[in-house]
């Protein structure tokens, strides 16, 4: 009989091992008053690492707005919640997988989209949206094709299987994200307001439940591993990626929601980064207990699990939850008609400690308060971003409109993402009003109902990198545009802030520049940031990635049968440029793709325009007075009014204001701008001075050519061929 190999000795060398520092070590030490054991030092490890502790960063999120009066439940529990009316409220969230879908793209991406899953579902919600923002390395890099392809079948895959649709998100190629890659996934569900569940527990003597699927060894270290650099080794740390099945993760969803239906519940948590170690000690620091866990009972699909593989292991599609006494026969026959694992594997106690028992004996025992209240907190050391200098549009090199334009539309950036979403099944359920491809997308809250969610996530890292403050506000008020353009009332947002090693001063300033410009933008917009997550050291042989605080974010419909869309929808209307003009093209896909420059600031980011701009234009919009509406972000007005020709497939012609630089005009990235079309222009101009909002009638919608007056026509066909043949033939390159 094979006797277990030895632990290894406990030492400084080991825990740095495991992703500790010698101060993080020592004051290990002190809260055990002895020298943990192997099993020990990987608790402490995982829950001490970046990923679940944010001791990087947790200085800096306490100062982001988190409260409004319609926020149910804020930053801290598995997702946020607000209220939407009706005894309705709406649970969402927004979750990095970067560095385990660089190492395996397919699992990587379809795990991300699980494990965001979970968090919406287990707060007793029926997940209604998916989202995706994705960030990939220059097109011309070896690995992009093969990372492109791998997390966009991983992010279908998943989502599909789930019965979930897929419905807005965003894609974009930057040689920072070579070594890098971002995949960040979003969820959105629906729940009763008086029926939310938290992962709190309480009760002394109360059951622990494990349910779902057994315990593998995939994804041991997953939360360490999503804590470090990369480095040329990174190929070697496959085995730290989870292994999803989303076939298991319905019937995980189903019988979790059927269990809430009844009263059994005292507290549930899924199991994500760091699997069974961070569920317990979730549940039992936040209700100020213990836990006894007895490895022994829980469920295990390989043979010879040692409990440190057991507390660590990242396997998918797992819950933890605490019963009410006696309950245990309800709960054990729902999940086993649901075909699932189902063992009780433990209690709730007054001892304070996280126990582990294994074949009767203390494995592990650790006293649960410090572990959570004496994680690290740092205040790193941040230098600034030093400022740019302004560009003025005149001396920036013109181009030709037409020829600039049909370059932009098919460029990686710019180019339409539809290939990616046509994998996406995002007609599922029935409830999509906007499909992908718009501002944001809009989904019905049940068949038979006119409320609906408009669902978005946005970014400009070319922005936050130049100036990480005024990046970082643009990244809301764009999201916060995006959904005012459908005609939706901007409730809330989740981030997701995906940077490079905090560490390195010029790094950790980028962070705090853009929580910065974040905490403006969402008090000024009234915006609450109501859950989210970080991941730091986005870095691969000391290179860091663009500093991308990716936003998601939710609006309400009363009628989304009001909605706006941004194709043009009759001949002859009239087009309305609202915001003022500048021709800003600091920073802008113009200068960087026509130019090959990423030089100049970003244009400012002026929030009290934004909020009166957007106001007129919402109010317009539902108002009915507005057909169709778009707002003007990358690629500035041109590109804009490009995406509504070729979705409503009728062209338009504009005339340029006297004296204004054309190219500034026609591309400049100026903030808080929408257009619009109407066949009641006089109205709402008239209704634009009287609310101080710049607005003029710039052109006429018709014709099968965009024409900007006193320029060559630029066909549809010629745009189309461009913009749409991009993605697929990059894709069909083999």
């Amino acid at each position: 009989m094979n006797k277990p190999a030895a632990e290894p000795r406990v030492d400084a060398a080991l825990a740095r091992e495991h992703g500790l520092t010698e101060e993080e070590y020592g004051r290990i030490l002190k809260i055990m008053g002895r020298t943990p054991n192997l099993t020990e030092l990987g608790i402490f490890s995982v829950m001490w690492s970046e990923h679940c502790s944010y001791k990087s960063s947790r200085r800096w999120l306490k100062t982001l707005p988190t409260k409004a009066p319609w926020v149910i439940q804020g930053p801290g529990e598995n997702a946020g919640v607000v209220d939407i009316g009706d005894g309705q409220a709406a649970v969402f969230k927004i979750e990095s997988h970067n560095h385990p879908s660089f190492i395996e793209p397919y699992q990587g991406a379809a795990t991300g989209v699980g494990g965001i899953l979970r968090d919406v579902f287990t707060m007793g919600a029926r997940p209604i949206a998916n989202l995706n923002a994705l960030r990939f390395g220059s097109p011309d890099h070896p690995l992009t094709r093969h990372l492109v392809s791998g997390v966009v079948s991983g992010v279908g895959g998943y989502g599909n299987c789930m019965g979930i649709p897929t419905v807005a998100g965003e894609c974009e190629f930057h040689p920072s994200y070579n070594g890098n890659i971002l995949v960040n996934a979003m969820t959105v569900g629906l729940a009763r307001a008086d029926r939310i569940f938290y992962a709190r527990s309480s009760g002394p003597g109360n059951p622990v439940v494990y349910v779902g699927s057994k315990t593998g060894r995939d994804g041991i270290h997953g939360a360490t591993m999503a804590s470090a650099e990369f480095d040329d080794a990174s190929d070697a740390k496959r085995p730290t990626v989870q292994v999803g099945d989303p076939f298991t993760e319905k019937l995980l969803l189903e019988a979790c929601l059927e269990l809430m239906a009844t009263d059994a519940i005292v507290a549930i948590q899924d199991m994500g980064a760091a699997g069974l170690t961070s569920s317990s000690v979730e549940m039992a620091s936040r209700g100020g207990l213990g836990v006894e866990l007895d490895m022994d009972k829980v469920p295990r699909r390989e043979t010879g699990m040692t409990p440190y593989e057991i507390m660590l292991s990242e396997s998918q599609e797992r819950m933890l939850i605490v019963l009410k006494p006696g309950r245990e026969d309800v709960a054990r026959a729902i999940f086993e008609k649901w075909e699932l694992d189902f063992a009780v594997i433990g209690s709730v106690t007054e001892t304070g400690k996280l126990i582990l028992k294994d074949g009767g004996r203390i494995v592990a025992e650790i006293p649960v308060q410090p572990l959570v209240d004496q994680a690290p907190l740092y205040d790193r050391p941040w230098t600034p971003t030093p400022a740019r200098p302004e560009l003025a549009a005149k001396d920036v090199p013109a181009h030709a409109p037409g020829k600039a334009l049909v370059t932009l539309m098919g460029s990686p950036n710019l180019a339409s993402k539809a290939w990616i979403w046509h994998q996406y099944d995002h007609l599922v359920m029935g409830n999509t009003v906007i499909r992908p491809g718009g501002d944001a997308a809009v989904v019905r809250l049940a068949p038979d109902s006119k409320k609906g969610l408009a669902v978005k996530t946005d970014c400009t890292p070319r922005y936050c990198v130049a100036d990480p403050k005024r990046g970082g506000a643009q990244a809301v008020a764009e999201c916060w545009r995006n959904l005012t353009a459908t005609g939706a009332k901007p409730l809330a947002v989740t981030d997701n802030m995906n940077f490079g090693n905090p560490e390195r001063p010029e790094i950790m300033g980028q962070f705090v520049g853009c929580i910065e410009g974040m905490v403006e933008a969402c008090k000024a917009l009234d915006f609450p940031v109501v859950s989210g997550n970080v991941s730091l050291y986005n870095e691969t042989n000391g290179k860091g990635i663009l500093p991308t605080p990716v936003i998601g974010a939710i609006g309400l419909f009363t009628d989304v049968d009001k909605a706006a869309t941004i194709a043009l929808k009759d001949d002859g209307e009239t087009i309305i440029l609202v915001g003022e003009t500048t021709g800003w093209l600091g920073c802008s896909v113009y200068l960087s793709v026509l130019c090959n420059r990423e030089d100049g600031a970003p244009p400012p980011v002026d929030l009290a325009a934004e909020r009166r701009n957007g106001d007129f234009v919402r109010g317009e919009i539902l108002g009915s007075r507005v057909t169709a509406c778009h707002d003007l972000s990358d690629g500035g007005l041109l590109v804009a009014l490009a995406e509504m020709a070729l979705a409503g497939k009728r062209g338009a012609t504009v005339k340029a204001p006297d004296g204004a630089v054309l190219h500034g005009w026609l591309f400049g990235e100026d903030q808080a701008r929408y257009l619009a079309t109407s066949k009641s222009p006089d109205a709402v101009l008239a209704a634009a001075k009287a609310a101080g909002v710049p607005a003029r009638a710039i052109g006429r919608t018709g014709g099968a050519s965009l024409t900007v007056e006193g320029q060559e026509p630029i066909s549809l066909e010629t745009l189309r061929q461009a913009h749409e043949g991009w993605l697929p033939a990059y894709m069909a390159r083999g």
